[in-house]
């Protein structure tokens, strides 16, 4: 699966946050709903324009970003 083929970036389209294809979607937007909860048949419900291929390309993209280094932990301050 290339996950290019689902999500996009552009930049009139919610400041260029990378969305799912032909949607107002962002992917940051999924997986707040995922990390609160929501199964994937609510989201489903909720978003009939999102398809499973599109959701697998959700974590395709993030998985991608945490393997190249684009998306990294930063070291918590002592208290």
């Amino acid at each position: 699966m290339d996950w290019r083929d689902y999500i996009v970036s552009d930049k009139d389209v919610l400041l260029g946050k990378p969305t799912i294809k032909g949607t107002r979607l962002a992917v940051s937007f999924i997986l707040e709903r995922l990390a609160d909860g929501w199964t994937e048949q609510q989201l489903f419900e909720s978003y009939p324009r999102l398809t499973k291929e599109a959701l697998q390309a959700v974590f395709a993209f993030v998985n991608e970003c945490l393997r190249d280094g684009m998306i990294t932990l930063t070291a918590a301050k002592a208290a």
